[in-house]
């Protein structure tokens, strides 16, 4: 199965899916956790990431404990309406109704779902893929890959029409970006974590897996975001997350 021009269909609506707040102790930001579904004309639903794991929904105390996050953070929010299938609910979508789910990265913000989805083939950069397992957090890897189809991309790639796939190291070892053409909003750029907020640009991303590729790989966005006059939508951006629709509204 290929990656390339997987989807019929172009884009046509953009739901911003909300799961959950943290706050980052190192500076005292709080940001939004974010996912999102991509619907086509061609009705295709595509997921992109999951957020936390269930547990968290579940007692965020103990799964923090579990999993050592207290170390970098705390959950603010995380409950069973900040799950996928709950956000999915609000946009009018079940989740076997999800035609392909893109993992931009294995963070465990992003990847608590990975296995939710057996029967909908994952599209992830293959770089990730090769991991032993998912990249989880601060060396804590209790994911195993799931058994399911892998659409692995190794560049960058159209996977439908007005639906481009963008591979941009630097944040994690397979960061994927997005760039979404819409009827409506014109073309949206979701940078993921590769530019988790305007900052990081100026801060010329200290602390990520690789410095030198993040700052080369969000050079590359911005200028594709210029060059196609995008709305930027970032992975973690405190004063943009406010702003944004979110599930049930929709960018067109």
């Amino acid at each position: 199965m290929q990656a390339e021009g997987f989807l019929k269909g172009r884009p046509v609506s953009l739901h911003v899916l909300d799961y959950g707040l943290f706050k980052v102790h190192a500076n005292g930001r709080v940001i939004g956790i974010c996912g999102y579904l991509i619907q086509t004309d061609a009705d295709e639903a595509v997921l992109v990431d999951t957020g936390f794991p269930q547990k968290y929904a579940v007692n965020k105390d103990a799964a923090t404990q579990e999993d050592r996050l207290f170390e970098f953070g705390e959950v603010l929010i995380c409950e069973d309406a900040n799950m996928p299938a709950a956000q999915l609910e609000l946009a009018g979508v079940q989740p076997d109704q999800i035609s392909l789910h893109i993992q931009t990265h294995t963070h465990i913000d992003h990847v608590g779902g990975i296995a939710e989805f057996p029967h909908t083939p994952m599209l992830i950069s293959a770089t990730e893929r090769r991991l032993e397992r998912p990249l989880y957090w601060g060396g804590i890897q209790p994911i195993e890959w799931p058994d399911q189809t892998y659409l692995e991309i190794e560049g960058d790639t159209q996977i439908g029409p007005g639906f481009t796939v963008l591979c941009v190291p630097g944040h994690a070892p397979g960061q994927l970006a997005m760039h979404v053409d819409l009827p409506d909003t014109g073309a949206v750029l979701l940078t993921s974590d590769a530019i988790s907020r305007p900052a990081e640009i100026t801060e010329k991303f200290v602390g990520s897996w690789d410095e030198a590729q993040a700052i080369r790989s969000a050079d590359r966005l911005m200028s594709l975001a210029q060059e196609t006059d995008a709305f930027v939508i970032y992975g973690h951006a405190p004063d943009q997350w406010p702003e944004l629709k979110k599930a049930p509204e929709a960018y067109t």
